[in-house]
């Protein structure tokens, strides 16, 4: 995949990944809930939003991310004194992150790939994709966890075998939490774009940045 012709330069995409790892490794491994503000993780909005920003350049930025989600899981589990197979999260079905996570970064780079600068119409499709693949994000994980992990009979003894019945019940006890929380990422991150382009505009140099160029 070659890189689009972004009017993002080099700095400009290197400070945007580093500014949002950071964000995931704050609220992913719990530190700012732990110390700080109680915030949920933002791994779901980070994905889309790198896919928005980095649209072209996913053969090093997601495997970049995918490699810092299970760091971070792995410190975070290892400081639990447990092994990293052992956690009720990790099982056959953690592997499915994978295609949970490209759907949220495919979201961001469709999104990339139909902007044309701030109007009504961008808001919309920003809306529209992001609901569509956080639910798709969900389906997977979700999905993938209750049929394939051993760790989800141990802990509901009591719940009937597993059944389809059983999963469209299990979907609708994390779908809104997970896709709000989400969401809300998403549109801080779009208020700042806003705000980033305004203030450009302002100092005379960011027209440019107000319609990426299409692939």
């Amino acid at each position: 995949m070659t890189a689009p012709n972004s009017s993002l330069t080099t700095p400009w995409r290197v400070g945007i990944f580093a500014l949002l790892a950071l964000v995931m490794i704050a609220t992913r491994s719990h530190l700012l809930t732990d110390h700080f503000l109680p915030l949920p993780d933002a791994s779901w909005a980070v994905f889309f939003i790198v896919g928005f920003y980095l649209r072209g350049y996913a053969r090093w930025a997601f495997p970049a991310l995918m490699l810092l989600a299970v760091a971070i899981d792995y410190v975070v589990i290892s400081s639990q004194g447990l092994g990293f197979w052992e956690h009720y999260c990790v099982s056959p079905a953690y592997w499915f992150l994978i295609p949970s996570y490209g759907a949220l970064w495919l979201g961001g780079s469709w999104m990339r790939s139909h902007y044309a600068g701030l109007h009504v119409r961008e808001l919309a499709l920003l809306i529209a994709s992001a609901i569509v693949v956080t639910s798709v994000c969900y389906l997977i994980s979700n999905g993938s966890f209750y049929w394939l992990s051993q760790s989800w009979i141990a802990a509901n003894p009591n719940a009937p075998m597993r059944s389809f019945a059983g999963w469209i019940e299990n979907l609708g006890d994390w779908y809104l939490p997970f896709v709000r929380a989400t969401l809300i990422y998403v549109g801080v991150a779009a208020g700042l774009h806003v705000a980033a382009i305004a203030a450009l505009k302002a100092l005379g140099g960011g027209a440019k940045y107000a319609q990426p160029s299409k692939r």
